[in-house]
């Protein structure tokens, strides 16, 4: 049985919520921010006319301001976008119990088991298209495809409110002209990679001889090559299928000796962000930081401590590293390691607090899970930390993933 996957985008999603609740703005170029009244906000999104006046989504809003002067900034409800987002899942539950979340606006519904009830991809997806607009207000790109990563390129092929389809017989023609940043994993540092090697399209991507892509980026090289040539076979995972994480965790070999403190905060921060971001994305907090360090002569110790409060903040885990660090042998060391444990449930933490210091963990919550935004749509370089320019080598998620060990233990 060939599969059917759709992968559906809600169209502006958080400016389309915010003009159902205030239709003046469907008049007006509009921008949804994280903090309108600050001059360091971006636009998190933006309405057709602040489009049509080239507003981008991560412009600064002096920038969105320069570029339209008329525009009205609305701050971000992301309870109010929450409420949207699950509305949206239901419609999908509807049709399939393969319905895989892909951020607030986007999910992928696997409907290979059920067009035999409600008729083929592309009449599921129209269907899909019609109920959400007349039942949640909002409109859906939907694509419809054979796999997961054609699925989504189908959905950014024509907007808003439509629906196309990548079959396999078309594949070659409507993927492979395309450039290569289109597809899926395909950041900022990968495009650099291979256009290094001259390799621009998806088309290039899929006629490469998959050991050069090996040699260029190492197992994502492979992974890419199978999916520019409509082999990806990774499931839609099963909205109520949940294993409780036991920790989580991350770690990497230094390119080079670490051998002063600024060498060892730059690779704990990248190292607590990315485990950070993995917490935030599962729902949990951590309530345990371990720390592992291995020396040049291949010594070995961890520590670990708790936290004054439950935390998924870089920010509060990095300061916790660092004084469990001091604690153990220094330099020079080859590897560094750390892991989030204890994990409890965001959601059953997430009480109103009137000290001090919870308001500022909730504060610095809402700061990093901007940047996951903004870094999950458009690359890991487009936000890094200042320390990191002491040595950009060290910053992991910048340089070659193949240096890193992301885990999560079940």
């Amino acid at each position: 049985m060939q599969r059917v996957v759709l992968h559906s985008d809600c169209n502006a999603f958080y400016a389309s919520v915010e003009e159902l609740y205030d239709h003046r703005l469907r008049k007006v170029p509009m921008a949804v921010t994280g903090d309108a009244e600050s001059r360091h906000g971006i636009v998190l999104a933006k309405n057709q006319l602040a489009k049509a006046c080239s507003v981008k989504t991560g412009d600064a809003l002096w920038q969105a301001k320069e570029k339209c002067p008329g525009i009205v900034f609305v701050t971000a409800s992301h309870g109010l976008y929450g409420k949207f987002s699950r509305a949206a899942r239901e419609i999908y539950n509807q049709y399939s119990d393969l319905v895989e979340p892909w951020g607030a606006d986007e999910a992928f519904v696997d409907v290979s088991g059920t067009t035999h009830l409600f008729g083929s991809g592309m009449k599921i997806a129209d269907e899909i298209r019609r109920k959400i607009k007349r039942e949640i207000g909002l409109t859906v790109s939907v694509g419809v495809s054979f796999n997961k990563v054609f699925a989504k390129l189908a959905s950014d092929m024509k907007k808003p409110d439509a629906v196309t389809a990548i079959t396999m017989d078309d594949f070659r023609q409507k993927v492979w002209p395309l450039a290569a940043e289109e597809m899926i994993f395909v950041g900022p540092a990968t495009k650099r990679k291979l256009n290094s090697a001259m390799i621009r399209t998806i088309g290039d991507i899929a006629n490469q001889d998959p050991e050069n892509l090996r040699r260029h980026l190492g197992v994502h090289g492979l992974h890419l090559w199978r999916q520019a040539n409509g082999l990806d076979d990774s499931a839609v995972a099963a909205s109520e299928y949940r294993r409780e994480p036991k920790s989580i965790g991350n770690s990497t070999t230094a390119p080079h000796d670490l051998t002063n403190e600024n060498h060892i905060k730059i690779t704990f921060l990248a190292l607590c962000e990315s485990v950070a971001t993995q917490l935030r994305e599962e729902g949990y907090k951590c309530r345990t930081v371990q720390i592992s360090l291995r020396g040049t002569d291949l010594s070995w110790c961890e520590r670990q401590g708790g936290t004054e409060f439950p935390t998924s903040n870089a920010k509060d885990m990095l300061e916790l590293c660092m004084v469990l660090f001091h604690r153990l042998p220094k330099y020079p060391l080859r590897s560094l390691g750390m892991r989030a444990c204890n994990l409890v449930l965001a959601e059953e933490t997430d009480q109103l607090s009137v000290f001090p210091e919870h308001i500022s963990s909730r504060k610095q919550h809402e700061l990093e899970t901007t940047i996951d935004y903004i870094r999950g749509r458009y690359g890991y370089e487009t936000i890094r930390r200042g320390i990191v320019f002491f040595d950009k080598a060290l910053d992991l998620d910048a340089n070659s993933n193949e240096r890193s060990n992301s885990f999560m233990q079940r």
